[in-house]
């Protein structure tokens, strides 16, 4: 069995065949499944999945794109959410200086309402980082020397130093489809030679960055063991191995997951 430890499928991307998917997945040995909440005015969409459905989870959180549209968010109203018995993380959060969607004045104070709220709440917060290495490994040293917070580098595309500065922190390390994709042999270097074997956990993303050989097709779950495939093949498990492992990370990290 396999934990796709991020998917997004409150959208409309799967308005017309949600159950179906889930069911594919289910079929494909992947359960339990954390549906993620990327703006906080959808997480009721995010929750009703969840509430629909034993094996899927949620999280509570609003991505670096869209820190702008709640500046004024504040970790006692996550804690609050978060008190929800479907909820098992905070996130996803981050900084994203690729797109800048949101001025960096906007990002950090949200980035650090969402840190505060998991180190109040134990709940693992699951980060993103694109173009943003120095700057988040930085602000979660700092983070970190303020009292203890469990942090998941999601998707992971950073470079060596961040993953170095990350891991030595305890962090923990998803690894999606891109893992798979031809062209990415520094994500596969990250994994191969920095990622700890017992930090590493498995995601597709989706609907977004399908892996090898469903590259171009949108996402779903059922999709994860072509990156559980592609995991094992760098770090020279098996593929059982890859499931096993990589179910007993997450479930440490997750450990609101449902049995």
């Amino acid at each position: 069995m396999f934990i796709d430890t991020h998917i997004n499928i409150h959208g409309e991307a799967y308005e017309e065949d949600l159950d179906a998917v889930l069911d594919r997945a289910r079929a494909a040995g992947v359960s339990p499944m954390i549906a993620i909440c990327c703006r906080l005015q959808e997480f009721d969409a995010v929750r009703k999945i969840a509430e629909a459905h034993d094996d899927v989870v949620c999280t509570i959180g609003a991505h670096p794109h869209h820190a702008k549209d709640r500046p004024d968010i504040t970790a006692e109203e996550l804690i609050e959410i978060a008190s929800h018995p479907k909820v098992v993380a905070i996130g996803e959060t981050g900084l994203d200086f690729h797109y800048n969607y949101s001025p960096p004045e906007a990002q950090f104070p949200s980035l650090r309402a969402h840190i505060e709220a998991a180190r109040q709440t134990g709940l693992p917060i699951i980060l993103h980082s694109r173009e943003a290495d120095e700057q988040m490994a930085d602000l979660l040293e700092e983070e970190m020397g303020k009292g203890a917070f469990r942090p998941l580098l999601h998707c992971y595309t950073g470079g060596k130093q961040l993953a170095s500065r990350a891991a030595a922190l305890g962090a923990y390390f998803s690894a999606s489809g891109i893992i798979s994709f031809k062209k990415a042999e520094d994500v596969r270097e990250v994994f191969r030679d920095i990622v700890p074997d017992d930090r590493v956990i498995i995601e597709t993303d989706c609907p977004y960055l399908a892996p090898v050989p469903n590259r171009g097709k949108r996402n779903e779950p059922s999709f994860l063991p072509h990156v559980a495939e592609a995991l094992a093949n760098v770090k020279g498990w098996t593929l059982e191995e890859t499931a096993e492992r990589t179910t007993r990370a997450a479930r440490t990290l997750f450990d609101r997951l449902p049995a």
